[in-house]
């Protein structure tokens, strides 16, 4: 009895110790790295092309890159538990159509306006609440589980979507894409605000200690007795309410509801993730990295197109960096691995 005891006093030592670390190591430093990648591809860009820095053009990388900049701080929560979200391209797609048909529009006589909104932005919840519930309380991959969510967004979407496409008429909606303060819509900073609550969420709440820590090591939590089902039900239901904005707010950029509306939005929210330092085993980063790494993947693409690559050319280019940064980036911590998969 008194081995046991002994035993698990030290397992919670431990762990304690192991949420302390991850405190220390919550540093703004960490955003050096992507700040510098940011700095060193815009001067090189600028030097090629000559016409980087022009006003236009970075107020056209800012707008491009902020709802993608969202959708990879929403993935943040789930990856840095070591967990996977694939789930947010059928989400967008559900939500968006979810906005577009029950706010004032082209196919309908529906006028809910606000109701309408967070409608939406409720599927959203609801959706990582689901994939949350099969992976903390049935204890499914997650990998498997959001795969199979992503397909059910999907197909809901495409059953919501009517003969025709829904034109979004309603005020509100529209005016999230259309009003500007200082020649930016109200989408950027909408995107900076989520991106920073996300990040202090994250570095000075108990739930966003617990998110690093699991992804540490989950298995000494566990063994300490810690509670950690809360943490990846609030993980994922924020992932899924994030991936829901999304939806909505590229809704009001094209005026529409689209059942394809997050096509090809999942592999670039999880590279800017990584490329923002935030690792896919868990336990570092945060959502101001990824946020960057998204910004950086719109600069690397914003500057292709500018110098004159093609499409298949900046394919190859931002799968190579992409490729690259992930080795440069996990390079000292190969010697602690012991199994490659």
């Amino acid at each position: 009895m008194d081995a046991a005891t002994s035993m698990n006093s030290k397992t919670g030592a431990r762990s304690l110790t192991l949420i302390g670390e991850i405190r220390s190591k919550s540093s703004w430093t960490q955003f050096a790295g992507p700040i510098v990648a940011l700095v060193v591809l815009s001067v090189g860009f600028q030097l090629v092309s000559g016409s980087f820095f022009t006003i236009d053009n970075l107020k056209s990388v800012i707008e491009a890159a902020a709802v993608p900049a969202i959708l990879a701080a929403a993935i943040s929560f789930v990856v840095i538990m070591g967990s996977i979200d694939l789930s947010v391209e059928g989400t967008m797609a559900t939500t968006s159509m979810i906005v577009a048909l029950l706010v004032a529009n082209s196919v309908n006589g529906n006028d809910y306006g606000m109701v309408g909104l967070l409608a939406a932005l409720a599927t959203g919840l609801a959706f990582g609440l689901f994939n949350a519930v099969l992976n903390a309380v049935l204890q499914m991959p997650s990998l498997i589980v959001t795969l199979g969510t992503w397909f059910v967004g999907l197909g809901i979407a495409a059953v919501l979507f009517p003969q025709r496409v829904p034109q979004i008429n309603d005020p509100l909606i529209l005016n999230l894409a259309r009003v500007r303060i200082f020649d930016l819509s109200l989408v950027v900073y909408i995107a900076l605000a989520v991106i920073i609550i996300s990040q202090l969420v994250l570095n000075f709440t108990r739930l966003g200690r617990m998110i690093y820590a699991i992804g540490g090591d989950e298995g000494l939590l566990v063994a300490s007795g810690l509670r950690i089902r809360w943490v990846k039900i609030s993980a994922f239901s924020i992932c899924g309410l994030l991936a829901g904005m999304c939806g909505v707010l590229l809704s009001a950029q094209l005026s529409t509801g689209n059942a394809n509306i997050g096509n090809g939005l999942l592999f670039p929210a999880i590279s800017a993730a990584v490329l923002g330092g935030t690792v896919l085993t868990g336990g570092r980063g945060g959502a101001v990295q990824s946020a960057l790494g998204a910004l950086l993947l719109e600069v690397l693409n914003n500057g292709l197109i500018q110098i004159g690559a093609g499409p298949y050319t900046r394919h190859i280019i931002s799968g190579a960096v992409i490729v690259i940064a992930v080795a440069v980036g996990g390079w000292h911590r190969r010697s602690k691995l012991r199994v490659v998969k």
